[in-house]
């Protein structure tokens, strides 16, 4: 990202901590907007906090949302192997992937350990973004590429994401683009531009409510497109807002670093679905992830409910699960939902220990908590659970 605009380099309460660390097109305007902290992702700054969590869960799952996610950078894969390549990466059957189409998908590592688990985007034939999570998939990417032997090029583009996310939505969506946004399909992209602005606009997103996600193309308008979708959102109670802890834990999505790292594979996590250990085309991981589908896994993610008081705040450590003093597994995501009344979580346990109505404990300083499995998603208004494609 360039830009001509002039700058006040005397200025001397700007946030920061040096320019290793990015900030987004949007981070000025979510400091305007409220932004009081922030996290690094992928090496950027993301806003992790607009006030109270609890408020922006309830501003999500009623209203509707606007949140800085331009952290989740694209890596672009282009060139007459692009198609190829990028099955190489992924287990993932890709053949039937059109353009225009969005899918959620796994990169594995020679052992099957997953790398991310981004959304993989074809805006041609040719022509692939992956949205990342939080690992450097680029560098892996690249390095895969000098072996590979074929005809890619790959980068990162001027790219940077919002996501719109929430009941309402739709008709900030609508008053933006008009009436035909709503044809635009579960897990598809479409080229749009507003006002000029070059965007690709998919219904997207990592909330578990109805969404969009809007990939700029140009990073010197990030401040226009922001206030620009926050107008539009006014009359239906759009709010600047952070992707909410709580809101994806009760839809079971899981987090990068948190549930799931290169240490864990697919069948850990259920993720079967997005392996296809039959296709003909090869990928990394391929023969390991066959051997651990022959032998089995030891453990498995589950849902937990977790009888003590409210929790104050998400936990920042893995707690440790015990049955009969001994340890079986470990908390991942943990967090007080005011929607269900409930401690709920996400936990890796004993295959033998993952069963819907186990009984596990949490050793703490006042004593043993009771964490019982349950059936995740916790919260599924629809009684059918949200799969991302």
């Amino acid at each position: 990202m360039t830009t001509n605009a002039p700058i006040n380099i005397e200025k001397d309460d700007e946030f920061g901590f040096g320019t290793q660390i990015r900030k987004s097109p949007y981070f000025d305007a979510t400091v305007r907007w409220g932004a009081k902290g922030f996290s690094v992702y992928n090496h950027m700054y993301i806003p992790r906090d607009f006030g109270d969590p609890v408020q922006n869960f309830w501003n999500l799952v009623n209203d509707a949302i606007l949140c800085d996610v331009a952290a989740e950078r694209q890596v672009e894969i282009t060139g007459p192997d692009a198609a190829k390549f990028m099955q190489s990466l992924t287990p993932r059957d890709l053949s039937e992937m059109a353009v225009g189409q969005c899918k959620y998908i796994l990169i594995t590592n020679q052992d099957g350990g997953i790398l991310n688990d981004p959304i993989l985007l074809r805006l041609a034939e040719n022509h692939f973004w992956i949205s990342l999570a939080d690992t450097d998939i680029l560098l892996w990417a690249q390095g895969v590429a000098v072996h590979a032997g074929m005809d890619v090029s790959i980068g990162e583009p001027d790219v940077s994401p919002l996501q719109l996310q929430g009941p309402k939505s739709g008709e900030v969506m609508k008053k933006l683009f008009g009436e035909s946004i709503m044809d635009l399909r579960y897990y598809w992209l479409r080229e749009l531009e507003l006002d000029g602005i070059p965007l690709i606009v998919s219904r997207t997103g990592w909330s578990s409510e109805l969404g969009y996600e809007l990939y700029l193309q140009d990073g010197t308008r990030g401040d226009e497109l922001w206030e620009k979708i926050m107008a539009a959102g006014e009359p239906f109670g759009l709010k600047p807002g952070h992707t909410s802890t709580i809101r994806r834990i009760e839809g079971g999505m899981l987090s990068y670093h948190a549930d799931a790292d290169i240490n864990t594979n697919p069948y850990e996590i259920g993720m079967d679905r997005l392996v296809n250990l039959d296709m003909d085309a090869d990928f990394i991981g391929k023969a390991a992830l066959k051997r651990i589908r022959e032998n089995g896994v030891s453990r498995k993610e589950v849902g937990l409910r977790i009888d003590m008081a409210p929790l104050k705040k998400p936990n920042t450590r893995f707690w440790p699960l015990t049955k009969d003093g001994k340890t079986v597994g470990k908390v991942t995501s943990a967090v007080y939902s005011p929607r269900l009344e409930q401690n709920i979580a996400l936990a890796m346990v004993a295959t033998e220990l993952s069963e819907i109505g186990t009984t596990l404990e949490i050793p703490t300083e006042s004593g043993s908590v009771q964490a019982i499995v349950v059936e995740k998603p916790f919260f599924d208004p629809k009684k059918q659970k949200a799969i991302a494609s």
